[in-house]
């Protein structure tokens, strides 16, 4: 079979298009499905502050919060340190993606270059906690806290899956995550 110059430069567009599909998908990282469960359980302290914040003076003195809110952040405390590590790794993914345009945090690529994530943790937290009390509105106060109540009986491994399972079950693109692997 011989092909004609035109059917090359069709095969050649092809086979080039699918090479340059395949070098985009080794550079678009995955988020390991135990890391974002890592980083929820992180995150769980510095949200409650954020929380507290922001929503202190709108909330019941009998309320979950106020009478349990130190239980129920205990146990995320505690996890907190041994969980960093993963969730410095999907904050540096949500980071590089943001300065590459997609959506994602391109201030804190700026924090994250070079350093040590344990370095920089301290202001992670307080920028993340900025970040959430920005976003929290007084009406969802009230809501907020009934779904910290919901999860309260929760391990917080259960809690961090229960998450990463919702946002894969939902197609969470840009990053994506990765295939659950059984971890």
């Amino acid at each position: 079979m011989q092909f004609k110059p035109t059917q090359m430069v069709k095969c050649a567009l092809v086979g080039a298009a699918l090479m340059q599909v395949q070098v985009v998908q080794a550079q678009q990282a995955c988020v390991p499905q135990q890391d974002l469960t890592d980083a929820v359980i992180y995150a769980v302290p510095v949200m409650a502050d954020a929380f507290d914040t922001a929503c202190s003076t709108e909330l019941s003195p009998d309320g979950f919060f106020a009478t349990q809110g130190d239980a129920f952040v205990a146990p995320y405390a505690a996890m907190s340190e041994e969980r960093w590590p993963g969730a410095a790794r999907v904050l540096t993914t949500f980071a590089e993606a943001g300065s590459k345009g997609n959506s994602g945090i391109p201030a804190l690529a700026d924090v994250l270059n070079g350093q040590s994530p344990q370095t920089v943790r301290p202001f992670i937290d307080a920028l993340l906690g900025s970040m959430i009390v920005g976003e929290i509105k007084t009406k969802d106060c009230g809501k907020i806290e009934r779904g910290m109540e919901l999860m309260a009986p929760l391990p917080p491994e259960n809690m961090g899956g229960m998450v990463t399972f919702i946002m894969d079950m939902a197609g969470v693109k840009n990053p994506e995550l990765c295939p659950w692997n059984g971890e």
